[in-house]
């Protein structure tokens, strides 16, 4: 991911990373990152932080802030906004609520000092980003009646069919998500679009997990109205190889990955045109529905903006409620 020669993200953007150290022991870390694509799409003079590690200790945090706002005003930014570890399209935001609940597969999770840290060294509140959970036992589904009700109401009146990811032509249906992703995501607050070539990288990256069933398109005829995709929250196995090496580690992982019970909703979108259809509650019965057949008792969705009024309501009305915050923060340069 770090690698200017294999992340696409290098193609149109730049970043340059810092260690602190003290007494010969690295204490902290940031990247300062000018997304030339972003301030391009948004014309403003944003730059950015992300990958931020640190010890508690005002001192180290405010040194790599430091380094790390010299960087970017150095190349006429104004703003320094984040973390996002690169984008927005990446693990992004402060975790500031939740901090006893586990770690979920490409989402941040910080100690709690960290919010001290960041707010006392000038940063403020630009926007929050909330996380959803729902989980279920083994005794029935519990799936909320009218999204059972409604996910047939609106497949039978918009004549929508719900189908999995054919893995058998798993880059065709890549293009296919493509045409939704940008479209669906566009009016986001910091939304960037993708590149064929981002896309194409975080498919491949996630590929030796995809669950077919988790990956879900919903369409109307031949035409592709939306999709979603929840991956096996593969963090439940990682963690059982905290040392990190590869032997007898992969073994560890393989085999906790076995017993793992948890998904994360990473993405749920539906093209504008479509989107009064009821399409998105099709998704999630979808979800729903396979998920628990698959053995999942538990599930995370998100993120959403808090001032996303409609996906928010979405999601509670479907039996999920808000357990966890993040927090992109913003600096002047």
């Amino acid at each position: 991911m770090l690698s200017r020669k294999k992340n696409p993200f290098f193609e149109h953007s730049d970043a340059q990373y810092f260690l602190a150290e003290r007494a010969g022991e690295v204490a902290g870390r940031i990247a300062a990152i000018q997304n030339r694509k972003h301030n391009r799409y948004h014309q403003d003079s944003v730059g950015f932080f992300g990958f931020f590690e640190c010890v508690d200790d005002q001192a180290v945090a405010d040194a790599l802030f430091t380094v790390a706002a010299e960087w970017l005003r150095e190349r006429k930014l104004t703003v320094m906004r984040g973390p996002t570890s690169f984008s927005i399209n990446d693990e992004c935001g402060l975790l500031v609520e939740g901090f006893d609940t586990p770690p979920t597969l490409l989402n941040p999770h910080n100690p709690s000092y960290y919010v001290r840290l960041i707010e006392r060294a000038g940063f403020i509140k630009a926007k929050d980003l909330y996380q959803y959970c729902a989980s279920v036992t083994d005794k029935g589904i519990a799936m909320p009646e009218r999204l059972i009700r409604g996910a047939q109401v609106v497949a039978d009146r918009y004549q929508l069919r719900a189908r999995k990811l054919d893995m058998g032509h798993y880059k065709d249906e890549v293009q296919r998500i493509k045409q939704v992703y940008n479209s669906a995501w566009d009016k986001n607050w910091g939304f960037v679009p993708l590149t064929d070539a981002e896309i194409d990288h975080i498919a491949k990256q996630l590929r030796p997990i995809v669950v077919p069933e988790g990956v879900v398109f919903v369409e109307r005829g031949a035409e592709l109205v939306g999709f979603a995709a929840a991956l096996p929250d593969f963090n439940v196995a990682l963690k059982n190889n905290p040392s990190g090496w590869i032997f007898p580690g992969i073994i560890k992982i393989l085999w906790a990955g076995r017993k793992n019970r948890r998904l994360r909703i990473l993405l749920l979108g539906v093209l504008p045109e479509h989107r009064k259809s009821g399409a998105d509650v099709v998704l999630y019965k979808w979800i729903w529905e396979k998920g628990y057949a698959l053995g999942f008792r538990w599930a995370e969705a998100g993120w959403i903006l808090e001032d996303n009024a409609a996906m928010n309501n979405s999601l509670k009305r479907n039996g999920l409620e808000h357990y966890k915050t993040l927090r992109i923060y913003d600096r002047p340069l």
